[in-house]
Formats: C-alpha cells, sequence, structure tokens
C-alpha cells in the first residue's frame, strides 16, 4: 500500500526573509554582477516591501525550469512545509523584457518549485529589487 503524504498546510511562508538570505544573495548575484552593483541590489532588497507572485509566474518571468519533486532542495523544503515550518520569502531582481534580460531569483529558487508542487496558483511573499543600470545605480 502506498504512503499516504501528509497534505501540506496552504499558508506556508515567514512574514520576513532569514537573515541569512541576504548574504546568499550577495554571494550568487556577484557572479553575474560587479561589487557595486551587487552591494546596491542587496541594500535595495533590504528595503523593498514585500510582494506576492505566483510560482508559476515567477518561473515563466524567470526562464528557470521546475525542478522535480525528488530534487534534494525541492524535496527538503517540501519536508519542511509538510511539517509545518514556513519558508523564507524569496529574493528577486526585475528583468527587463525590452533588454531580453529574465527574472533573477537570487534565493529561493527551490522554494519556488517546492511551491508550484504545492499550488501553482498560491502567492509567493518575495522582496523585488531593480536591476542597476549601466552606471551601476539602481
Amino acid at each position: 500500500m502506498a504512503k499516504k503524504q501528509t497534505p501540506a498546510p496552504s499558508e506556508h511562508w515567514k512574514d520576513e526573509p532569514d537573515g541569512h538570505d541576504y548574504p546568499a544573495a550577495a554571494d550568487y548575484l556577484s557572479l553575474i554582477l560587479d561589487e557595486t552593483a551587487t552591494a546596491s541590489v542587496v541594500a535595495a532588497l533590504e528595503k523593498a516591501p514585500l510582494v506576492h507572485r505566483m510560482a508559476k509566474d515567477l518561473l515563466r518571468a524567470s526562464s528557470l525550469e521546475l525542478l522535480p519533486e525528488d530534487n534534494a532542495h525541492v524535496a527538503t523544503d517540501l519536508k519542511k512545509v509538510r511539517r509545518g515550518e514556513r519558508l523564507s520569502p524569496v529574493l528577486l531582481v526585475r528583468g527587463s523584457i525590452n533588454s531580453g534580460v529574465a527574472l533573477t531569483i537570487a534565493v529561493g529558487y527551490h522554494r519556488v518549485c517546492a511551491s508550484y508542487h504545492i499550488d501553482e496558483n498560491a502567492d509567493i511573499p518575495c522582496r523585488l529589487a531593480e536591476m542597476p543600470q549601466a552606471g551601476g545605480s539602481i
């Protein structure tokens, strides 16, 4: 007989990102932005208001593939939710359709995928910052 999975709670998000998410965002963004731009974006993320977007829209805007439920990190996040733990909101950098730049999920890609597997239409809390202009400022 197949093991029944406990349904995930409908509300599974914290009110604020975890403190370690900002240094993690800086680590990732430093691979695609210079040091000044990275610091500027992370500062903007820290100040940005919480907004809500659907998992399916975040994946489409980022051009990232949905990771499977058995991906190690996605599975960990799904287990957390089933245990009643809340996930940290995701940190995003806005893309530009005019420039062909996709939305950047600076932190939380696995959480977005886990949430999609729970309910692709559920709102995910996000902090959203603008990409720096060519001069490096936001």
